[in-house]
């Protein structure tokens, strides 16, 4: 079963082309780029449209959308979106009233939604070595293995015979059938 998670998102526009504009160069430095085009919407993603612009004739209501990236890429995301004429609402920095390592920049496009690029990571934090069970257990045969090869070749060479005295070889002693057992003893029926 997959983790349950947001597949793609639509953003309602009323001007289509200005729109694809903006995000074309907002987005560019998270990766993102135009995956297909269709009269009236258009898809972007950085790998698979995930990012759709719809073009609609009702009014808008401006929204909050929110991408994930490292703190470099917050900083380059704000500078290209205030160039492809989004106005600031936040710029690049920390926002420790949402948690200490809050790192985002915040712009309206040019139809009022508010545009985040966000990263939660912390700048210091050092990554923890990876130990996975699999790796161990690997290891530990490697181990098991290094071990054992110097004693199978001791004893190889201990169950070696000196000399071949003749060509050849003695028949397998020959086993004993197991002793037949006893039934047991009926019991006698005391009166």
């Amino acid at each position: 079963m997959v983790a349950p998670m947001l597949d793609h998102i639509s953003l309602r526009v009323q001007d289509h082309s200005r729109a694809v504009a903006f995000y074309r160069a907002a987005l560019a430095p998270l990766g993102y780029q135009i995956m297909m085009e269709y009269p009236g919407a258009t898809g972007l993603g950085a790998g698979m449209p995930d990012f759709w612009l719809m073009t609609t004739e009702q009014p808008l209501n401006p929204t909050h959308l929110a991408f994930s990236a490292d703190r470099e890429t917050v900083d380059a995301f704000h500078a290209a979106a205030l160039a492809a004429g989004g106005t600031d609402n936040g710029p690049p920095g920390l926002r420790a009233d949402y948690h200490p390592h809050y790192y985002s920049a915040f712009v309206r496009d040019p139809e009022g939604n508010n545009v985040e690029v966000v990263c939660h990571e912390d700048p210091d934090a050092r990554p923890a070595p990876v130990k996975t069970a699999a790796r161990k257990s690997a290891r530990k045969a490697v181990k098991a293995k290094t071990k054992a090869a110097p004693k199978a070749k001791a004893n190889a060479k201990a169950k070696k015979p000196a000399a071949k005295k003749s060509a050849a070889k003695k028949p397998p002693a020959a086993k004993k059938p197991p002793a037949a057992k006893k039934p047991p003893a009926a019991k006698k029926k005391r009166r």
